[in-house]
């Protein structure tokens, strides 16, 4: 027997060589079970590139996507930490066998986006439930998320699919679920997964033996239009229909999915049809015309702006590709006072570049700014309680408190959840009806009873309302604002995102806000310091001049710290107490700055 090497060097070489053997041979299982020749071929080109490629196929084999509450995300890309054919078949094959157990009737609804693999994503998943025995919806083209939540419920089926990756960077794809009413109960019926079902569907993904033995049936039935136009008029009569109309939109879908909803929408309600964005108006996987196909992220809506000014439009809205995100911009007269865009640079040490920026809010050009998702989701709240509406309003722990403190003096329930809106939907467990609901990352749910999950088009047509009969009255929605902020005082929210590469900065940098979290914030003792692990990651903090939460977001590489400062209004001053709001929000955007 040869002696085992005792020079540190010779056995660290030892070592890296039977682990690239390791990593070799998994590759090869994996292209042995590959269903898809693409992914085969270009797994096997870094298979030929090693051992210069190793780093790359450690990576694409450091362990397989997670099915969280958000389902599966990841880059398209061969292997097991990426999204391709033979991860969706995995994930279907999971997902049917565990609605089988559970004992669940009616069909699978799938519904996809128009990101690259998406149809064929959805197509595998119609098969593989088809194959087991189970009926399968497959929408009848590529359609905006909310369309596939409302399917769930409509067609009385069992689950949902969603292939989408929502407003990630094109290179990515993603496969959201969604559970009926009989597996979600009546807080739960079309609304995504929550645990336990998000585990129980984990551990019957990782119990599908080889992807040779799944069975195949036939692509499922394409649904017909029918449905669309259900979904649209139900849509349209989530507004008055004897309120005013007379609005002039810009609009753009960001080369997504939304736009011939949108516009279908908008007619049906009485609406002019918004102008759309022309080089953004079809559908285009690759988003040529911005960095990241994200509302909120800067630049993202310079040509919705450009438009809207070009127009003479009244207001500009723009949902992200998968539209159920709303994002609203309007002509700035100073009233509302939004702060810009912030650069900071990221954190001390970090292993891998990252950048930071400001959210909504940052002026577009042209004397327009986007308002925060806080402003939009106060606006709507508002406008339903003026509307009458009665019943649950709900946010999440990361918004703004002014829709607390509208509740609270207006005699309406209120709740607050995690974020994300598989929480949002289900607040209050069922103590109130909800009406509505709305997370600060522009997302919003107007009428619970349409659509249980957020939803980019009604949240789009009721703002139109809003600023229609403001319009009537020789308003705006800054004016509307600034009510608020005489009634409540001026709640002003901002955010700081950390995009990374190496998702161990995200990790480190919140182990080091837990072992040294701040005593103060603004020069005032935190009074409230509070670590809500084990039951998600995040840190709040808290005192009268403050509110700091920090979290790792759920879908995208990106630490988030989420600031409001609370300033009241002395004697009607609401600009006074917007500069005083700003100056002091620039200053807790320092500190978090420098602790993030």
């Amino acid at each position: 027997m040869a002696a085992e090497p005792t020079d540190p060097d010779e056995t660290r070489d030892r070592d890296d060589a039977r682990g690239l053997d390791d990593l070799r041979d998994q590759a090869r299982r994996w292209l042995d079970d590959d269903p898809d020749p693409a992914t085969r071929d270009e797994l096997q080109a870094v298979l030929d590139g090693l051992p210069a490629s190793a780093p790359e196929l450690a990576d694409r084999f450091a362990g397989p996507l997670t099915f969280g509450t958000a389902g599966l995300r990841g880059p398209l890309r061969a292997g097991p930490n990426g999204m391709n054919l033979a991860v969706v078949t995995q994930a279907a094959a999971g997902l049917v066998a565990w609605l089988a157990a559970q004992d669940a009737t009616g069909p699978l609804v799938i519904g996809y986006d128009a990101r690259h693999g998406s149809r064929e994503f959805a197509e595998r998943t119609a098969q593989v439930a088809t194959g087991a025995g189970r009926a399968a919806l497959l929408l009848p083209r590529p359609l905006p998320t909310p369309v596939l939540a409302y399917a769930v419920r409509q067609l009385d089926a069992a689950a949902g699919v969603m292939v989408t990756a929502s407003h990630n960077p094109p290179q990515d794809n993603g496969y959201k679920v969604y559970l009926g009413a009989q597996l979600g109960g009546e807080l739960g019926a079309g609304a995504q997964i929550v645990p336990p079902a998000d585990t129980g569907i984990e551990a019957a993904i990782r119990a599908v033996g080889p992807l040779a033995d799944v069975p195949l049936g036939p692509a499922g039935q394409v649904v017909g239009d029918d449905l669309v136009v259900s979904y649209v008029d139900r849509a349209a009569a989530v507004v008055d229909p004897t309120g005013a109309r007379r609005l002039k939109v810009a609009y753009t879908p960001l080369h997504g999915v939304g736009a011939a909803v949108l516009t279908a929408a908008f007619a049906r309600a009485g609406f002019g049809i918004p102008g759309v964005v022309p080089d953004q108006a079809v559908p285009d996987p690759d988003f040529p015309t911005v960095s990241f196909p994200n509302p909120e992220e800067p630049g993202a809506i310079d040509r919705l702006v450009d438009l809207a000014r070009r127009t003479d439009a009244d207001l500009a809205i723009a949902n992200d590709p998968d539209a159920d995100r709303c994002a609203v911009a309007v002509r700035d007269g100073g009233a509302a006072g939004a702060v810009g865009v912030a650069g900071v640079a990221g954190p001390a040490g970090a292993a891998g570049p990252a950048t930071v920026a400001g959210p909504a809010g940052a002026t577009g050009g042209g004397g327009w700014r986007m308002l925060r998702g806080d402003e939009v989701g106060a606006l709507l709240a508002d406008h339903l309680m003026r509307r009458g509406v009665q019943g649950l309003y709900a946010t999440t722990i990361v918004s703004s408190s002014l829709l607390r403190a509208m509740c609270a003096a207006r005699g309406l329930p209120y709740d607050e959840t995690l974020t994300g809106f598989k929480w949002i939907v289900r607040a209050g467990g069922g103590s109130a009806p909800l009406v509505y609901g709305y997370e600060e990352a522009l997302g919003y749910c107007v009428a619970p009873e349409h659509v249980r999950d957020k939803d980019g088009i009604t949240a789009a047509l009721t703002v139109a309302e809003l600023a229609a009969g403001l319009k009537a009255q020789g308003r705006t929605l800054t004016d509307r604002l600034d009510e608020l902020a005489a009634e409540f005082g001026v709640h002003h929210t901002d955010q700081l995102s950390v995009r990374v590469d190496d998702l161990r900065i995200i990790a480190d940098t919140m182990d080091r806000v837990r072992a040294a979290t701040p005593t103060t914030l603004l020069g005032q003792p935190v009074t409230e310091a509070r670590d809500l692990l084990p039951e998600a990651d995040v840190v709040i903090l808290r005192n009268e001049a403050a509110r700091v939460v920090i979290r790792p977001s759920g879908t995208e590489p990106k630490l988030k710290a989420y600031l409001e400062v609370v300033e009241p209004v002395a004697d009607g001053d609401v600009p006074a107490a917007r500069s005083r709001a700003a100056t002091a929000l620039a200053a807790l955007r320092t500190e978090i700055a420098a602790l993030v």
